[in-house]
């Protein structure tokens, strides 16, 4: 696999007057060589995905524009694979592809020019986040009030399923109690609720554990309050083209982690594990605070055959993985100390000191009595 590592920093941080803070966050990526096997440089066959792409976007187009667009492909020699280099596939490639969709399909790409998967993720904002500061509240205190002006989306077929709940992922409200956390995730278009699995520690730091339920991406089917993310195909993957143009893709846990089993045996390589391709995060409860966390997306892509476009070939309906996103990261050193002494070695202290007075004061106590 090849690793990139991620860096995030917010800008227009504006304070409103109704208890407010709103924000841009940006992240930029970078090739982590020292992770990754192999280099940029590096060449792989992968599947064709802009092509394929569009093929099963323009399914129920008239058969002439198809037609066309194949005779185009032929032309341009695509094919549903291509050998190309890691650093192509990352950050981009010219692709006269793209000038030729727009042209005989405008508006069906998002784009122009250079076409990779981190193209339009390097140097991009998440949106805009408006929390709450919780200074005249604190229990809502990181809560989304909205994101990009809207209280709810409209991406999906439910109000419950569009709806903006809990905070923008970094931190919760104080003094959690052991039963769900929630966050909206700009990269999945949608809230979503992890449930409490067991207490710990990190770094002697007591924790709550949250971790994704099996329900997160389950079909309507399986879990009718997801109904509203569909259409949707087997429990474990969920339709995301509604926020993404209407491209054929889709969210999972990374390998099909929780997912039907049909959708691992599909793609060979696959090995799904908790320890793995889990979700968790590990928040101090008293502050609401994350010391521990590893959130992991799986991005696939829906490839099938598709008639009158001849590059598709005989490819069978399959939902196939393209990438996975991983935010992984604890609080380490000096802050992690600080944290530490604060909310556990000097609240202990002060317990213990509390029983070693009262030992003190018994004998006191029990003389006076007698004197009386």
């Amino acid at each position: 696999p090849s690793l990139c590592r991620e860096f995030r920093y917010k800008t227009n941080i504006t304070f409103h007057d109704n208890d407010t803070v709103s924000y841009l966050e940006y992240r930029k990526l970078f090739f982590q060589p020292d992770l990754s096997n192999g280099t940029e440089e590096d060449y792989i066959v992968v599947p064709n995905i802009l092509m394929m792409g569009a093929a099963v976007m323009m399914e129920n187009m008239p058969f002439f524009l198809k037609y066309l667009v194949s005779k185009a492909l032929d032309s341009l020699k695509q094919e549903a694979f291509m050998n190309r280099t890691v650093g192509e596939i990352m950050w981009g490639y010219e692709d006269p592809l793209v000038e030729t969709i727009n042209m005989f399909v405008p508006g069906l790409l998002p784009f122009k020019g250079k076409f990779g998967l981190f193209v339009e993720l390097n140097n991009s904002n998440s949106g805009l986040f408006t929390v709450y500061t919780g200074m005249k509240n604190i229990s809502r205190v990181h809560m989304v009030d909205s994101w990009n002006g809207l209280k709810k989306v409209n991406y999906w077929r439910s109000r419950q399923c569009n709806m903006i709940n809990g905070t923008a992922g970094e931190m919760w409200p104080p003094f959690m109690s052991p039963t769900s956390l929630e966050f909206y995730s700009p990269d999945a278009c949608r809230s979503m609720t992890l449930v409490y699995e067991q207490s710990g520690s990190f770094k002697g730091v007591p924790t709550y554990r949250f971790v994704a339920p099996k329900t997160l991406f389950a079909n309507g089917s399986d879990y009718p309050p997801n109904e509203g993310f569909c259409p949707c195909r087997q429990s474990g993957i969920q339709n995301v083209s509604t926020c993404r143009l209407n491209a054929p893709m889709f969210i999972s846990h990374p390998h099909f982690y929780n997912a039907d089993p049909f959708l691992v045996n599909a793609v060979e390589g696959l090995h799904p594990s908790k320890e793995k391709h889990g979700l968790f995060l590990d928040v101090h409860p008293m502050t609401g605070i994350p010391m521990s966390c590893s959130i992991k997306l799986q991005l696939n892509l829906y490839i099938k055959h598709v008639s009158h476009i001849s590059q598709t070939g005989n490819i069978k309906p399959v939902v196939l993985p393209l990438l996975w996103f991983s935010e992984s990261g604890s609080i380490e050193g000096s802050v992690l100390q600080q944290f530490y002494n604060n909310l556990v070695l000097i609240p202990s202290l002060l317990d213990y000191l509390q029983y070693i007075l009262l030992g003190l004061s018994v004998p006191l106590i029990i003389s006076a009595a007698v004197l009386m």
